[in-house]
């Protein structure tokens, strides 16, 4: 069936329901579709029956089904067997790289924080075997959940016919360049990757980033050179996303903000794959090849530096609102520099403000005339304590809760038991990612009919009151985790206080009364693909007693 003739409201293997395209073009198309036996939304990419390179794309979707860092999109399904080839993958919300800097660049620590996270889990693809080869900075999400995304690993460059002699430097290229970006809010890279202005050059070399962005330290910007494969006296180019990842540990780094802006969807791949330009410096061995350019020596760049928080060069073209990204969130804010007659609208605003001021001048009159009068919880309307009248006492701060250990649990059905569920059910305790508890495989979301659900139980010690659990479920795929709780480790004795769909690190907030010297976290239905629960931390908040 060719992509042409699909509509939505199309059910591809009897599950997938196509609602909307997002794009159309190259000889696929990229939907946003309801996967109705998990009741959630995916990103499935068809294909036109003349399309050359669909058993790579899919070999390539099933081969990254594989990897499971939370950071990068998870695919659950690929099939080419039938009328019609499909890939199904994660659908993401959030805002790119791309987005956030048409807005201004990241502050360093920032941008340290996100390439940092980034560089981490295309290390973990290349453990796997696995690669990218075509980084851009629509690749790259914050997403509302508060996490970081890397999108399209193996896929986009089966679909773009992307291939390497050198895969691994080419991802740090990439990574640099998205570095340089974040950093600076140009692009180094083949400008069909970004809508945004290109990185400035002199003499055809890039500038470096601290030639363009006051406030860079040396540090960041040797990092960023070496990434692209440009000289820097003294240090050796950086040769693997591995080798990014351990620059970046001594870099500082800032939070993000909790949640990117809100306000559409992302899905995992490109709407229009591209054979991308090599960044400067790519290296001669790949198919992309071109030759490493060396950076221009501290010459003053051709254009002043633009600080933080300024407004960002106008790209050629505003930026298009792709499947992968979200249209960014303007400013509000009064534009003109009018007086007040001028423009109605300022006028209107004069004369709310005018009357917030009298409110105010009216509420703090009031507050006056009543300092020292007390409130009916104990406190003086100026907000000291009345010393003749009781005061309520503080409720207690909840704090992490040392688990003296942890066990496995099962419900089985018919008898069957999961031989796998106690060989490592005290790694939830150790802090460690790289150790982590998980069931058998099983065939499908019921847990092959053999069980209906498993968990972990931790043994408090004693009986405590649990505020809030974070979970680290190294999956991509949100599913529901239940939190119990009891003073019996039996789950008879276990009530559920409260409930989160989440992957990754997330809380589970107790919604109710939680009490007990025993706290399950507890799966009902593991994650596609493989069809396994699996954790690897949990960590308990609340008060003893």
């Amino acid at each position: 069936m060719s992509t042409s003739v699909i509509e939505p409201g199309t059910r591809l293997a009897g599950r997938y329901r196509l609602e909307e395209r997002i794009s159309d073009s190259g000889g696929s198309a990229q939907w946003k579709a309801i996967d109705e036996i998990l009741a959630r939304a995916v990103a499935v990419r068809t294909f036109d029956p003349e399309f050359p390179r669909v058993a790579e794309v899919v070999r390539s979707a099933r081969a990254a089904a594989r990897l499971t860092d939370p950071r990068l999109t998870q695919v659950f399904d690929a099939d080419d067997s039938g009328e019609s080839a499909y890939v199904v993958s994660e659908w993401v919300s959030g805002e790119t790289l791309e987005q956030m800097l048409a807005k201004a660049p990241l502050e360093p620590g920032r941008a340290a924080t996100l390439l940092y996270e980034a560089a981490e889990a295309i290390a973990a693809a290349h453990a796997a075997g696995l690669s990218h080869l075509c980084l851009s900075p629509r690749d790259l999400v914050w997403t509302t959940g508060g996490t970081v995304k890397l999108l399209g690993v193996a896929t986009t460059a089966a679909l773009a016919d992307v291939r390497s002699a050198e895969p691994a430097r080419d991802d740090v290229r990439g990574l640099g360049g998205l570095l340089y970006a974040a950093l600076t809010a140009h692009w180094p890279g083949d400008p069909k990757l970004s809508a945004l202005p290109a990185a400035p050059v002199a003499d055809g070399v890039v500038r470096a980033p601290r030639q363009v962005q006051a406030g860079i330290s040396h540090a960041v910007d040797a990092i960023v050179c070496r990434a692209l494969g440009l000289p820097v006296p003294g240090q050796e180019p950086l040769t693997s996303p591995a080798d990014f990842a351990k620059a970046m540990r001594g870099v500082p780094r800032t939070p993000l903000p909790l949640f990117a802006g809100l306000g559409g969807v992302h899905s995992p791949a490109p709407s229009a794959p591209t054979r991308p330009a090599p960044p400067p410096g790519a290296h001669a061995a790949t198919t992309r090849a071109a030759r490493p350019t060396a950076p221009a020596s501290h010459r003053q760049a051709p254009q002043q530096p633009r600080q933080r928080g300024a407004a960002p060069a106008p790209a050629p073209h505003a930026p298009r609102a792709r499947h992968d990204s979200v249209p960014p969130t303007s400013p509000v804010g009064l534009q003109g520099t009018g007086s007040a007659s001028r423009s109605p609208l300022n006028r209107a605003l004069l004369g709310v403000a005018a009357a917030a001021a009298t409110v105010i001048v009216g509420l703090s009159a009031w507050a006056i005339g009543n300092l020292g009068g007390s409130s009916d919880d104990g406190t003086s309307k100026a907000g000291v304590t009345d010393p003749g009248r009781p005061t309520a006492s503080p409720s207690p701060t909840a704090t992490k809760l040392e688990a003296q250990g942890a066990s496995a649990l099962e419900d089985p059905k018919r008898g069957s038991h999961d031989t796998s569920i106690g060989k490592n059910p005290e790694a939830v305790l150790d802090g460690k990612s790289s150790t982590q508890w998980q069931t058998q495989t099983y065939t499908s979301s019921n847990f092959g009919n053999l069980s209906n659900g498993f968990g972990v139980v931790l043994d408090m010690g004693k009986q405590v009151k649990v505020d809030h659990v974070v979970v680290d479920a190294p999956v991509s795929a949100s599913v529901p985790i239940q939190l119990r709780i009891g003073d019996s480790n039996s789950l008879g004795a276990l009530r559920v206080v409260g409930q989160q769909e989440g992957s990754g690190q997330f809380t589970i907030k107790a919604t109710r009364e939680a009490r007990g010297q025993y706290v399950l976290i507890w799966f009902t239905t593991p994650v596609p693909p493989g069809f396994k629960a699996k954790l690897n931390d949990v960590t308990v908040y609340g008060t003893a007693g």
